[in-house]
């Protein structure tokens, strides 16, 4: 089940790389993080890695391939991730009072900080793409249980990620407490993060099954 050390290291290595790459997720948590403290990013970062989880599953059953097969799947996906990011991005605009006002740390929006991290993620298609495009170069096909091999690295890569993530969370979480005390970037902080979420909708809405 679990792959030779070589190649367990070689996708440590590899999925590392693109961890520290800044990527929806990432950007998603670092927007979180800087609005509502380092609580809030956390949670959206186990969020994002339950999200992980998913397609995690969906990869080791075999549905991410029958997605990424069919373009009107595959679309759907894309779709839904699009207007769920854009619609949190323009609530998130159009709000009269800003979620900073719920106080940091609460459970609400602890709650729907770990909430909107899943929903972010599992709609994500480059998190599928991932799995396909990535994650199948360090599976053996001709091992007794390759669906066991894709669960183990998969799991594995959300655990570094949920460590990697949980840095950004902690770095901006920081950052945010010290720009909040600003009234300039107070008033000007909702903007930035709507603006922020309706990118990511836009972005998600151009992935192609190609894109890796």
């Amino acid at each position: 089940m679990i792959p030779d050390s070589s190649s367990l290291a070689l996708f440590v290595v590899a999925a590392l790389a693109l961890l520290v790459v800044p990527g929806p997720a990432v950007i998603y948590v670092v927007a979180r993080s800087i609005q509502q403290g380092r609580r809030a990013g956390l949670a959206s970062v186990l969020g994002i890695h339950v999200g992980t989880l998913v397609h995690i599953a969906a990869a080791t059953l075999g549905l991410s391939a029958l997605v990424l097969s069919s373009a009107v799947a595959f679309t759907a996906v894309k779709i839904a991730g699009a207007v769920y990011l854009v619609g949190l991005g323009l609530w998130t605009l159009l709000s009269r009072s800003a979620e900073t006002d719920v106080p940091l740390g609460g459970d609400r929006n602890l709650r729907r900080a770990f909430a909107q991290g899943i929903v972010v993620n599992v709609l994500n298609p480059k998190t599928g793409l991932f799995f396909l495009a990535f994650l199948p170069q360090f599976v053996d096909p001709n091992a007794p249980h390759p669906a066991a091999q894709i669960a183990f690295l998969g799991v594995l890569f959300a655990l570094l990620g949920l460590v990697t993530d949980s840095v950004w969370a902690l770095a901006a979480g920081t950052a945010g407490g010290v720009l909040r005390r600003s009234r300039r970037f107070a008033l000007g902080q909702r903007y930035v993060t709507g603006t922020v979420y309706v990118g990511l909708g836009v972005a998600t809405a151009f992935a192609s099954p190609s894109e890796k």
